[in-house]
């Protein structure tokens, strides 16, 4: 058959958790905890498993998910949303990005994005019919983290520019977007027909006291932005596949055009839990910048005596780092071998960029146990 993604392989995330399955090496590759979820939610999730809520939910989401969700971002980000007109409840924040870009880009219509770039924005756009636009990002430089050039931007809109994807905070580089940045897209796309699809499923990861930008804060990009949020990340359950999408009215129906007929609704149980625990724990994701800093800090201080390179990350549960003083070998095949010689896994970067940069910088996982990172920062410290 003649294949819609010809370029396309097996993601890098499923490629090096395989090989650290098989060389039962530490796995600071895909990005996943190896501690659980809340156990009050897990016992809110056995509460309605049991409670013959096992049925559809409704396409949109279970009311009472939707309304929690409304109070959130209110509290959050100052910005009262309409449950019912711009909330969707999506299985997994990847459906919620496919579903923004199959419901706003066609044929010959351009999107852009920035590399290194999460893995599923690029075939999504080309399904669409739609062509990606790649623009790499300004590398780490004198301590400060990696950042979008916004001349090149600039540069590259034109009248078939139909889509910017932003991401903050940013996988896989762990780097932020400001207010200033937010300020520069709205007065590039002020006058253009075009949307923004603004990634922010590690929203809570934000690190030294620093406030999350999101589009919802700022009223210009609020009113043409789809914004897709994961409570997987959220808490520690990667596994649920749970996510929401926050966009005006016009964009939410168009959205869910697609979301109905790509997943229908998602597993009913579970969002009955969630809204329950986001009710009785707010504070939940209130301690989770302080809980990953505190990750990040312990990640870094084991390694600091390493030949490894790297300015702490800013934001995620991922910490990049440089190995040239280690190895010439590219990223992807480094990679292997420290997971199949010396027992760790890592993700290369390469794989995130429409070009091969032909740098020496990979990334590692910190959402794990300290032991976990103990254990691993031993390996990695013997380079």
């Amino acid at each position: 058959m003649r294949s819609k993604l010809p370029q396309v392989g097996t993601t890098i995330f499923t490629v090096m958790t395989k090989m650290a399955q098989a060389n039962n090496a530490i796995n600071l590759s895909q990005g996943f905890p190896d501690f659980d979820c809340p156990a009050a939610l897990r016992e809110r999730v056995s509460f309605y498993l049991n409670d013959r809520r096992n049925q559809y939910a409704a396409m949109t989401g279970v009311d009472e998910l939707r309304e929690q969700i409304a109070i959130k971002v209110d509290d959050l980000y100052g910005c009262r949303v309409n449950p019912d007109q711009e909330i969707t409840v999506t299985s997994g924040a990847t459906e919620a990005l496919f579903d923004a870009i199959q419901a706003t880009v066609g044929d010959g219509d351009e999107v852009i994005m920035f590399d290194p770039a999460y893995d599923s924005y690029d075939p999504a756009v080309r399904l669409a019919g739609a062509v990606p636009v790649h623009i790499p990002m300004l590398p780490p430089v004198a301590g400060k983290s990696w950042a979008i050039d916004w001349t090149q931007v600039a540069d590259r809109l034109n009248d078939r520019t139909r889509l910017i994807i932003i991401n903050s905070p940013h996988n896989p580089t762990g780097s932020i977007l400001t207010r200033q940045d937010l300020d520069t897209l709205a007065g590039l796309i002020r006058d253009r027909d075009l949307w923004v699809l603004s990634d922010e499923v590690y929203e809570h990861m934000v690190f030294e006291g620093e406030r999350h930008e999101s589009v919802l804060c700022h009223a210009e990009l609020k009113e043409k932005s789809f914004a897709v949020f994961s409570f997987g990340k959220t808490y520690h359950a990667t596994g649920w596949k749970a996510a929401y999408c926050v966009a005006p009215p016009a964009l939410t129906a168009e959205f869910r055009k697609v979301h109905q007929f790509v997943t229908f609704t998602s597993t009913s149980f579970i969002q009955y839990a969630i809204a329950d625990f986001m009710r009785d724990c707010p504070e939940h994701h209130l301690q989770l910048p302080d809980f990953y800093q505190q990750k990040r800090d312990t990640f870094g201080r084991l390694i600091a005596d390493s030949r490894f390179a790297f300015t702490p990350s800013t934001g995620t549960y991922f910490q990049c780092v440089d190995y040239s003083a280690i190895s010439d070998l590219p990223d992807m095949e480094f990679v292997r071998w420290l997971c199949e010689d010396k027992g760790v896994a890592a993700i290369p970067l390469s794989p995130f960029y429409a070009q091969n940069p032909d740098s020496r910088i990979i990334r590692f996982c910190f959402c794990k146990d300290d032991s976990t990172l103990e254990a691993a920062a031993k390996v990695l410290r013997a380079l």
